[in-house]
């Protein structure tokens, strides 16, 4: 059973930064490839960066030089800084297995909000 819980998020100005982090369970952590999503209202969710178990990444076009994603093996833990931030990276953010993320029926976290002010 997969369990995730992001943190991080919030109110900022549009130029700020944040680092939201995720706690993740439920998998063999080290060996699997997690990935920093986000919703914005009335939109699909979206795979904004990538990292494999290795550390390989890779990052939506939109967010690439701005955003970083990384991984604590030992900790069960990824994060995401986010720098240069606009207003269109409003979304709640969720961190997920690539693998349970790609499951229609695959478990979720409850995100967190990340709200980019003009």
């Amino acid at each position: 059973q997969v369990h995730l819980v992001e943190s991080g998020g919030g109110l900022v100005q549009a130029g700020g930064s944040l680092r939201l982090s995720c706690t993740a369970s439920g998998g063999i952590f080290s060996i699997n490839a997690m990935g920093w999503y986000r919703q914005a209202p009335g939109k699909q969710r979206e795979l904004v960066a990538g990292i494999t178990g290795g550390g390989r990444t890779n990052y939506a076009d939109s967010v690439k030089g701005r955003f970083t994603i990384s991984r604590d093996n030992v900790l069960n833990m990824v994060y995401l800084q986010m720098n240069s931030l606009k207003p269109e990276d409003t979304a709640v953010y969720y961190c997920n297995f690539i693998l349970e993320a790609t499951n229609p029926n695959g478990s979720w976290g409850q995100g967190t909000q990340v709200t980019v002010s003009s």
